[in-house]
């Protein structure tokens, strides 16, 4: 069996499964070997160089297990390669995934008007809507790993059985559904502010566009530091230098047009995870799972950070978030940006 066919089948297995309310029973499974190609495709080399010769190329949406991880000298910031089928590939443009499968909440556990936060916890998943006229469609994106989306309300969806209503900042009514083994509600507890007792003035963000290092003050005591990646140096894409405020943070952003069916290939990121705004022309800080390069510059403009050290940024800052809440906007804590 050739390997595009076996893809195929593996493809097609993943896909009835999804539907399956089977699965129920199965609910916590976790793969944690797997890797997503985030981009439209990345090389396999025989060995742990881009400069060795090219064994094979998996495309967008392909899933490769991981055998082993292999540190080099270079690049010096993401120095990483991982071993798998057939050779190496640089993780730069990959994503790490798991496959975890979610118990169906009963009620989103809020008041009425407010929204439940759930993270997609499978490789990717595929949003359906409904409408009069054509019925159920599938939706031309998909929701990746890592992405967080707002769940507002439990209803039938295209199986029949309760699936998630998902509020979309950004494509408006009537939104669509998402399956729901295929998302994680997040605990309440989670998303919880991180000492909210501490004054405005006694906390401020840090940015060194040229480590690549965020570093985050409390009393100027250092409490988080991460790397990251900045926008590309050139034109529009820059990250802007000097002082800003966080302004507005949203658990979950719809960046990009809008289009519900979008190809894979077009700017389109529903559910940018953990979103800090710190300029009105839509400069922030946000979760990132389209690529792991951190450390070098890769952005529009925005700070791309690691989901968990976003997250934990999102309930650090100022302003206040209340939970449930699509938009929390404020007069919030100091961002410094410089070189």
């Amino acid at each position: 069996m050739s390997r595009r066919e076996f893809l195929k089948l593996g493809g097609l297995s993943l896909g009835t499964l999804a539907f399956s309310s089977a699965l129920q029973n199965f609910t916590g499974f976790d793969d944690s070997l797997l890797v997503r190609v985030a981009t439209n495709s990345v090389s396999v080399y025989s060995r742990p160089s881009d400069k060795s010769s090219i064994i094979s190329t998996w495309y967008r949406d392909e899933l490769l297990r991981v055998y082993d991880e292999v540190t080099v000298d270079e690049p010096a910031h993401n120095p990483v390669w991982y071993r798998v089928w057939g050779g190496y590939v640089h993780r730069a443009r990959l994503q790490r995934v798991k496959i975890l499968y979610n118990e169906t909440l009963s009620s989103l556990g809020l008041d009425e008007g407010l929204r439940r936060p759930v993270e997609v916890t499978v490789p990717f998943t595929e949003p359906w809507k409904t409408s009069k006229a054509y019925g159920w469609q599938k939706l031309g994106f998909r929701l990746y790993y890592g992405s967080v989306h707002l769940a507002q309300a439990i209803e039938a969806g295209p199986t029949g059985e309760p699936w998630y209503h998902i509020y979309d900042d950004l494509t408006g009514p009537p939104y669509y559904y998402v399956n729901p083994l295929h998302v994680r509600p997040i605990p309440l507890e989670e998303l919880a502010p991180i000492t909210p007792e501490v004054s405005l003035e006694k906390k401020r963000i840090d940015v060194n566009l040229a480590t690549q290092t965020l570093i985050a003050y409390e009393y100027d005591k250092q409490v988080l530091k991460t790397t990251f990646s900045s926008g590309i140096p050139n034109g529009d894409t820059k990250t802007p230098q000097g002082d800003f405020r966080i302004l507005e943070k949203d658990p979950a952003k719809h960046m990009g047009n809008g289009n519900l069916f979008a190809e894979a290939e077009d700017y389109e990121l529903p559910g940018v995870p953990w979103t800090l705004f710190f300029t009105t022309e839509g400069h922030a800080f946000h979760g990132t799972y389209w690529h792991e390069n951190f450390g070098a510059p890769m952005s529009h403009g925005c700070i791309n950070m690691r989901n968990e050290d976003a997250k934990w940024l999102f309930r650090w800052a100022l302003p206040k978030h209340e939970i449930g809440k699509a938009t929390n906007r404020g007069y919030g804590t100091l961002v410094q940006i410089h070189y």
